[in-house]
């Protein structure tokens, strides 16, 4: 696929960061446990936008055509029911390592042809206590678009969501988790009304969020601005 300069700039900037690598200082929304973690992986894939134009990109750092994406969760999961997340999972037995993981369980959350995935590198693995695993987040690029879908008994909607669009500083807010007598905030994103102003929270808002800055894609936000929420 032919990239436009912008798109093809963005995707040299995403292959530059998994090379230098980057820390990642995820706070966990609840107390360890000691349960043994399971290993699981999730895929955050960019490329170029196809068919949804950014509708705010005008003054945005990147491409209004580079796009991230996206699934929203059955809310039958024991775990992280109806949030907004990255496609991924538990390793299996037969999973060679946590790549062969995350592109597994891309393919059967949202249908993608893993043969279109161009693996950029992966970022250390991150602990989530709530569901007792320690995630490796792999990032990839969108060669080879496929197209996607909802499989219905994990993800309910599967989205592109325009890069641009997170960015712009409208956009942008504090989650805010009250659970247990304690409250936890965290960096999040609003959706578009097309894509049904959903909130991106938790460990995908911080993980996006952290990305973003350390690729010098962030405009400054409002961070009083709070998005609660109900869990």
């Amino acid at each position: 696929m032919s990239l436009t300069p912008d798109v093809a700039r963005a995707r040299e900037e995403l292959s530059a960061l998994l090379e230098r690598g980057m820390d990642l200082r995820i706070t966990p929304q609840a107390p360890p446990n000691d349960r043994p973690y399971r290993h699981s992986s999730v895929l955050i894939l960019f490329g170029a936008l196809d068919r949804k134009p950014s509708l705010r990109a005008d003054s945005s750092p990147v491409s209004r055509d580079l796009d991230v994406l996206l699934m929203r969760r059955s809310s039958q999961l024991r775990h992280h029911a109806g949030e907004i997340s990255f496609p991924g999972g538990g390793a299996e037995a037969h999973d060679p390592d946590a790549v062969a993981t995350a592109l597994r369980e891309a393919n059967e959350e949202t249908g993608l042809d893993p043969a279109g995935v161009e693996v950029l590198g992966t970022l250390p693995e991150v602990a989530i206590p709530v569901s007792n695993n320690l995630v490796t987040p792999v990032v990839g690029w969108w060669c080879a678009p496929s197209e996607v879908r909802a499989d219905e008994s994990e993800s309910v909607e599967v989205f592109r969501v325009p890069v641009a669009d997170m960015l712009d500083p409208a956009s942008r807010g504090t989650s805010v988790l009250r659970r247990g007598g304690l409250s936890h905030r965290g960096p999040a994103f609003q959706l578009t009304p097309k894509l049904g102003r959903h909130i991106v929270w938790g460990f995908t808002g911080i993980l996006l969020s952290s990305m973003y800055d350390e690729l010098g894609w962030t405009q400054p936000w409002d961070r009083k601005h709070e998005f609660p929420l109900s869990k």
